[in-house]
């Protein structure tokens, strides 16, 4: 019984993604924890050692999403699951290939980057000085080692998908937030500070470390090849180009809003990484995961050339990131105060850290459902080796969230640079939707627009209740204490949420429907492997 339930969890595109999201919950529980033990020893009087990690990470950012991480998936996976398809052991060789060639790059970037780190830092944090400008550039170094490790875990991550296998995948985030954690509990002692930067590279090693034995089980094998010129490995490479152009944009974008940030009072860039660490929660639980499952069947479906099978997958999931993402955005941006409170308030987190933490995170929340779903609608167009075409939107919305971040960011602070952002946001899901309409054609609209009304009615009316028990509860509890604000924000989210649940149960919301279908199922074959056998 339990061998059939894992084998469907593991190499199913709808277990993949219960996976992906049972584990990226469990992997963003930890990631708040690593945030909350920064804040506790980092915040207050020592602000500026957070604002030193944020800003450290830019530049190997930069780097390794660029040339590895997007473009690596949005090429790579549907190529190798071509070639998989025909001929087991050339798939292998194209993955050593392109494994082998992005290491040389990588590696002789990286010597670039820390030789010149200086320069480099004192472009992406203009408004450090003195002490605070040197250690960012000493976190900057260390750092860049991490992004080796990450380029050979993330050829094994494309290996895995390929295969629907999700399992340590899904895991190698816990052991990277579980890495930065030992560096902030005992490399720090050892080290002083600079011990954040190498508990980062601890994380990108078990990150690698945890995927090799699933990879092996696959009959992968490393081996130093380097046939740079098969017509695969150019063709991934033809991808990854233009994917890789707007990934640099897009991280541009992120320079730009840290070079804003270092600017602006002290602690802003921490403010708003602790923010948009707190916001990516609920879009890498339900956007990311669900979008990651969903792309070997879209690239399947390109490949038989079966366009309604891509459409009911698309709608579906489309479908079913809004009935999850919407709610949960009404309930962030109602319980922002509290929910920063909770997680992060904690030794020198002082109070006026929470409210300019949370009062980011409310303009973040208001384009939560845009991000969610900009990762699906992305690798829609991937699937059908088109690449180009999200990258000149990316374009677009990054420039209109670089202007808006520099003007409103002079009126607002670091406010107007989450406002700058949550607007790029929808204009990015907006003209994405659109273009890959005209593309497709039918998207099974009709279902599209009923249900996000429905779902956008139901969680602002689930919204209203919750905000009612808030200001009930408030005065039964005192809010100057941890079990105040955990019942206040409790009993907020129980009401509210199970009414939400409660009610689309009852108007019979096909999305529930369609969980209702899954657990079904699996319940039948459980009930089926454990009926008494007969004497």
């Amino acid at each position: 019984m339990f061998n059939k339930i894992w084998f469907k969890l593991n190499n199913t595109t709808t277990g993949g993604a219960i996976l992906i999201a049972f584990f990226s919950v469990f992997a963003k529980i930890v990631g708040l924890l690593r945030d909350r033990i920064l804040a506790a020893n980092f915040s207050g009087a020592k602000i500026d050692f957070l604002d030193i990690y944020y800003a450290a990470f830019k530049l190997p950012d930069l780097v390794f999403n660029t040339l590895v991480l997007g473009a690596l998936a949005s090429a790579f996976i549907p190529v190798f699951v071509k070639y998989l398809q025909k001929n087991k052991e050339e798939a292998n060789q194209i993955a050593n290939s392109l494994l082998n060639l992005l290491l040389v790059v990588i590696s002789l970037l990286t010597i670039v980057f820390i030789i010149f780190a200086p320069w480099f830092t004192h472009l992406v944090v203009p408004g450090f000085s003195g002490d605070k400008f040197t250690l960012t550039v000493s976190f900057t170094r260390v750092m860049f080692l991490a992004i080796l490790f990450f380029t050979v875990s993330n050829v094994l991550s494309g290996i895995l998908n390929s295969y629907k296998k999700f399992l340590t995948f899904s895991l190698a985030p816990i052991f990277y937030n579980l890495g930065i954690i030992f560096g902030i509990l005992f490399f720090t002692r050892w080290l002083g500070p600079i011990g954040l930067a190498w508990g980062v590279v601890l994380g990108s090693f078990l990150h690698l470390l945890v995927q090799i034995p699933e990879v092996l089980t696959t009959g992968w094998r490393y081996n130093f090849t380097y046939q740079f010129k098969h017509p695969a490995v150019r063709q991934i490479i033809t991808l990854m180009i233009p994917r890789t152009f707007g990934l640099a944009v897009a991280q541009v974008n992120q320079v730009v809003t840290v070079i804003i940030a270092s600017t602006l009072a002290a602690g802003s860039v921490a403010y708003f990484n602790l923010a948009n660490n707190l916001q990516s929660f609920p879009i890498s639980v339900f956007g990311v995961s669900i979008a990651i499952a969903c792309f070997p069947v879209f690239s399947q479906a390109f490949a038989e050339k079966n366009q309604e099978k891509f459409v009911i997958s698309f709608s579906v999931n489309f479908r079913r990131i809004l009935y999850l993402i919407i709610p949960f955005s009404i309930f962030l941006l109602l319980l922002r105060a509290q929910i920063v409170r909770l997680v992060l308030g904690t030794g020198n987190f002082s109070w006026t850290d929470t409210i300019q933490t949370a009062q980011t995170l409310g303009f973040f929340s208001l384009s939560l459902f845009a991000q969610s779903l900009i990762p699906l609608l992305s690798r829609s167009f991937y699937a059908f080796e088109d690449t180009k075409t999200p990258v000149y939107i990316s374009l677009f919305s990054v420039l209109v969230n670089m202007v808006g971040a520099i003007i409103l960011g002079n009126y607002y602070g670091i406010f107007g640079v989450a406002i700058a952002f949550s607007i790029a946001s929808i204009l990015n899901f907006i003209i994405l939707l659109t273009i890959l309409r005209f593309k497709v054609g039918y998207l099974d609209d009709k279902k599209l627009a009923y249900s996000t009304l429905k779902i956008s009615f139901l969680s602002l009316l689930c919204g209203l209740l919750a905000y009612l028990v808030m200001h009930i509860v408030a005065p039964m509890v005192n809010m100057r204490t941890f079990f105040g604000i955990f019942t206040q924000t409790l009993a907020a989210l129980f009401i509210g949420g199970g009414a939400y649940i409660i009610l689309s149960v009852l108007f019979k919301f096909e999305e529930v429907e369609i969980i209702g279908k899954f657990l079904s199922k699996y319940l039948k074959v459980f009930q089926k492997n454990n009926k008494p056998e007969n004497p």
